[in-house]
C-alpha cells in the first residue's frame, strides 16, 4: 500500500484520532503487536502466503460488476465490487487471513474475536479451522438470535460462541467481553479485531489487509473503463473496515469522491440510530480516541440498526479523521430506505445484498449523479444471513405467484 498523507503516524494517530488508550493490564498484548506487526506483514514469506490464500482460498480478485439495470434506474454508471462472492460471503476474510498468519508468526495458539452480524465470526472460525487453532467468538445475545445461520456456521467450524448478555446485547458488548478475555490471556491468545477500531495498531493493520479491495478496483476499472479512477466510491460504515479497504488506494486522489454510509436506524432525530458521525462527539471507546455516541456525562448511548453489523456506537479513527478533514463525506440511511434498496437490487440484478451493504445502495437516492459518472459500491456481504429479516418485511412476496 502506497504511503498516504492519511495514513496513521508513528504514534498511532490519524490527525487527532486513534492512539492506544489502554489499561496497564493490556500493555503487554499491544506492545508486542506494535513492535512486530509491520516487520511480519511486510516480509516476503508472509506476503507470498497471504497472496496465495487470497487467490486460491478466498477467491480473489472479487468481480467488479457493471450493474446495467441498476444503472439505468438511477441514470448513472454503477459498478458493484462483489465482496459478497468471497469465501464466507463477505470482505471479512481478507482481514482474518492476514491476522491468523500474523498470530502464527507470534506463536499464538488461541484466537478470540467479537462479531455483530456474524460475518467476522464466521471468517475467524474459518481461518482457525484452516490453521487448526482454538477459536472463541463473543457475540451479543440479541445478535445470536437475529443472526442464527452464522452462529450455526461458527459452531460447525469448531468455534465456541459465547453469548454476551450485558448492555444492549450487541457488538459493543461483545467487544467489551473479548477485550476482557485478552487481558486475562496475554501469552497464548491473539485477538482478531474485525474492524478498523480499537487501539493502535489494529486500525492500521486491518486497513492494510482490506486495502486489497481498492487495489483491485483500480486495476479492474482501468480494464473496463480505461481509467483507474471512479467518480465516487460508496461503502457502508459501522466500525468501517470495508469502507477503509474500498477507500484506501484513493485517499490521496482528491478527484475521487469518497462516501461512507452509516445506519440512521429509525432516524437520526430519534434515539434509535447508529449514525455516529451525525450525532456523536469525540471520546474514547475500546482503547482509541474517536467520535462516538455518548450523553452529556460521557456515557455511551446504545446504538440501533436493523443491521447487526452497523449498530456500533463509535467509528474507526481513520473515518473520524476523514470526516473532520472533509476528505470523505458521510451520509446516513434509515431502515426503511435500506430495505427498499435491498429489494431494488434483488429484483433488478438478481443479487441479494447484506443489510449492511444495502445502506450504501440506499445512499444512491441521496446523491446527485451524472450519466457519465462512474460510481463504485463496495457490496461488502451477502444477504443470505439476513433472509429471516427480509422475509419478515417482504413476506407478502411469497404469496404472489404471478
Amino acid at each position: 500500500m502506497k504511503k498516504s498523507k492519511f495514513q496513521v503516524n508513528e504514534k498511532g494517530y490519524y490527525g487527532e484520532f486513534g492512539g492506544a488508550w489502554i489499561p496497564e493490564m493490556m500493555y503487554t498484548n499491544i506492545d508486542e503487536l506494535k513492535r512486530r506487526y509491520l516487520e511480519i506483514i511486510e516480509a516476503d514469506d508472509f506476503k507470498a502466503e497471504f497472496n496465495q490464500l487470497m487467490k486460491d482460498y478466498v477467491g480473489r480478485p472479487s468481480p467488479l460488476y457493471f450493474a446495467k439495470r441498476l444503472s439505468e434506474h438511477y441514470g448513472s454508471k454503477i459498478f458493484l465490487k462483489r465482496e459478497d462472492l468471497n469465501h464466507t460471503g463477505s470482505h471479512k476474510l481478507n482481514n482474518t487471513v492476514g491476522q491468523i498468519l500474523l498470530a502464527q508468526k507470534l506463536g499464538k495458539t488461541r484466537i478470540i474475536a467479537e462479531t455483530g452480524a456474524g460475518q467476522h465470526g464466521v471468517a475467524t472460525a474459518t481461518v482457525c479451522a484452516l490453521k487448526g487453532l482454538k477459536c472463541v467468538v463473543y457475540m451479543g445475545a440479541l445478535d445470536v438470535k437475529r443472526q442464527a445461520p452464522n452462529v450455526k456456521k461458527m459452531k460447525m467450524l469448531g468455534a465456541e460462541v459465547v453469548p454476551v448478555h450485558s448492555g444492549n446485547k450487541t457488538l459493543k458488548d461483545a467487544t467489551n467481553e473479548a477485550m476482557r478475555d485478552w487481558i486475562s490471556n496475554p501469552v497464548d491468545t491473539h485477538y482478531i479485531i474485525g474492524s478498523v477500531v480499537g487501539p493502535h495498531p489494529y486500525p492500521d493493520m486491518v486497513a492494510r489487509f482490506q486495502s486489497i479491495i481498492s487495489a483491485e478496483i483500480k486495476s479492474q476499472l482501468l480494464e473496463q473503463t480505461g481509467s483507474e479512477f471512479p467518480t465516487r466510491v460508496l461503502a457502508c460504515v459501522g466500525g468501517g473496515s470495508n469502507a477503509a479497504g474500498a477507500f484506501s488506494h484513493f485517499l490521496d486522489d482528491e478527484q475521487v469522491e469518497l462516501i461512507g454510509v452509516e445506519a440512521a436506524g429509525k432516524g437520526v432525530d430519534t434515539p434509535e440510530t447508529a449514525a455516529t458521525l451525525t450525532v456523536g462527539s469525540p471520546g474514547i471507546l475500546h482503547a482509541a480516541k474517536t467520535i462516538l455516541m455518548q450523553n452529556e456525562d460521557g456515557q455511551i448511548t446504545e446504538p440501533y440498526s436493523i443491521s447487526a453489523g452497523l449498530d456500533y456506537p463509535g467509528i474507526g479513527p481513520l473515518h473520524a479523521h476523514l470526516h473532520k478533514t472533509g476528505r470523505a463525506k458521510y451520509l446516513a440511511t434509515t431502515d426503511e430506505e435500506v430495505l427498499k434498496a435491498a429489494l431494488l437490487l434483488t429484483q433488478l440484478e438478481g443479487i441479494i445484498p447484506a443489510l449492511e451493504s444495502a445502506h450504501a445502495l440506499a445512499a444512491l437516492a441521496k446523491i446527485k449523479m451524472k450519466p457519465d459518472d462512474v460510481n463504485v459500491i463496495n457490496l461488502s456481504g451477502s444477504g443470505n444471513k439476513d433472509m429471516e429479516t427480509y422475509l419478515e418485511y417482504f413476506g407478502y412476496l411469497e404469496l404472489s405467484t404471478e
